[in-house]
């Protein structure tokens, strides 16, 4: 029992080992600059009344911590964003919100300089900047989930190419008018540099 209980600690310390080895080698760190669109759902009680935003490119930065070679985490950060607010079509307003997010992120190994990920976790959001017609506004704050799945492709030791799509639940209530869901899909590439 000894000498069985003695094999399984030896297999053990050599396999965190060789994954401990394996991640020093490829950095911790992984930072990446991607360009997004944000695709809007414009649901929920104020999207069926005609409220919508517009969607757009925006500029994303992301920091990823490596704990092991599969399990990352994820900060996604922009800046605040400014959207059109429309009613039927006419624009009414804008707005600008802000939507850092943070996941957690299965990395799939030994394909070689292909890497995929999937990811899950919560996204923010702040409202800001608030320009609507009198009567009309915004709940500031929206908490929610947020899915990813996405690939790097490795250029080198630290440089690569990423293409990443998220869906971000995203909501706020209209005054007057009701939720409004914004519930993006984020389709983004970028590059990457690991460290």
């Amino acid at each position: 029992m000894k000498k069985n209980l003695l094999a399984l600690a030896v297999l053990c310390a050599m396999t965190s080992g060789a994954a401990f080895a394996q991640q020093v080698a490829e950095g911790s760190w992984l930072v990446r600059a991607r360009a997004v669109h944000l695709d809007s759902a414009n649901n929920g009680a104020a999207g069926d009344a005609g409220v919508s935003i517009n969607d757009k490119w925006i500029p994303e930065l992301d920091v990823s911590y490596f704990f092991t070679p599969n399990l990352a985490a994820e900060l996604v950060l922009t800046y605040p964003q400014k959207h059109d607010v429309r009613l039927n079509g006419d624009k009414i307003g804008s707005l600008k919100h802000l939507p850092p997010s943070l996941l957690l992120q299965y990395h799939f190994t030994n394909f070689g300089a292909f890497k995929p990920y999937v990811g899950a976790g919560v996204n923010y959001t702040r409202f800001s900047s608030v320009k609507l017609p009198a009567g009309l506004d915004v709940k500031r704050n929206s908490w929610g989930g947020a899915l990813q799945v996405g690939f790097d492709y490795a250029l080198d030791k630290n440089w690569s190419l990423n293409v990443d799509v998220k869906k971000v639940y995203i909501d706020t209530d209209v005054r007057g008018v009701g939720t409004f869901k914004v519930d993006p899909v984020l389709f983004g590439v970028g590059v990457g540099y690991r460290f």
